[in-house]
């Protein structure tokens, strides 16, 4: 485990304690401390009900992805981020493009986390909920056929009847939201909120988070900001057509780790 240095710490938070650190920055955090840090807000803060989070990454010129993956631009502490995050949402939210390219897996239960989740009233692991338009999914993968919780794919109505059919028959669970082909991100957040998932997280890609921020969906983002320079064309962390007005967001925390940057920003 690596060692974490806070630069800014938490600011005054209803929905979560003192930044892990803030007593003694010369020593490890401990994964409680992570989950205090990150914790969601309490269900009814400031009318809202449901709390979209991400968790992206990228470069200091603005990558985020090398080589298609954004593994080599991550780091240990990143990581460790990275399931805290996932082990206090409810549902996981990841484009299917991120499923092919990154080889998403099922989230896994983790001991350290089981006592805090059951507190919650969770499940021992997130479902992962994938947005797809064409269910052009290989179902035969372990995030569909070995799931601690069954999969889940955000399609719209006009998804094809044989590819949904696909789906159920390898165990997954079908939601339409959206009237078309494709997914409507508002109609999305609701119909994961009628399944009980009021805590979610998305891990992009960036096509998705674009489409996410485009319908004013996104309460926060977790960012990390890699040390590194890749220069190249890889995408942006959210991606897709402007915005008419850009989204303000604030900063919520800020902590540091060997270089790597790990930003809370929550809209304003």
């Amino acid at each position: 485990m690596r060692r974490l240095f806070p630069v800014i710490h938490e600011t005054a938070d209803p929905g979560s304690g003192p930044a892990p650190g803030a007593d003694a920055a010369d020593r490890e955090w401990s994964l409680a401390e992570l989950a205090d840090a990150y914790a969601y807000p309490e269900p009814g803060e400031g009318g809202r009900g449901v709390w979209l989070r991400a968790n992206m990454v990228s470069t200091l010129d603005g990558a985020a992805q090398h080589d298609g993956r954004s593994q080599p631009i991550s780091s240990a502490a990143d990581m460790r981020i990275f399931g805290t995050l996932r082990a206090l949402a409810d549902v996981v939210v990841v484009g299917a493009q991120t499923v092919r390219q990154e080889g998403y897996r099922p989230a896994r239960a983790r001991a350290e986390f089981a006592e805090l989740r059951r507190a919650a009233g969770q499940g021992p692991a997130p479902a992962v909920a994938v947005v797809s338009a064409g269910l052009e999914l290989d179902f035969s993968l372990p995030l569909f056929t070995s799931p601690l919780v069954p999969t889940l794919i955000l399609t719209g109505a006009a998804a094809a009847p044989d590819r949904i059919a696909a789906a159920e028959k390898a165990g997954a669970r079908v939601v339409i939201a959206g009237d078309g082909v494709g997914v409507e991100p508002a109609r999305a957040v609701r119909a994961l909120a009628d399944l009980g998932h009021t805590r979610l997280l998305t891990e992009g890609g960036p096509r998705l988070l674009g489409q996410l921020v485009a319908a004013g969906v996104l309460d926060e983002l977790c960012l990390t900001v890699s040390p590194m320079l890749t220069a190249g064309d890889a995408q942006r962390i959210a991606g897709g057509p402007s915005v008419a007005v850009p989204r303000r967001f604030e900063l919520v925390s800020l902590l540091e780790e060997e270089g790597f940057l790990f930003s809370r920003y929550r809209q304003v």
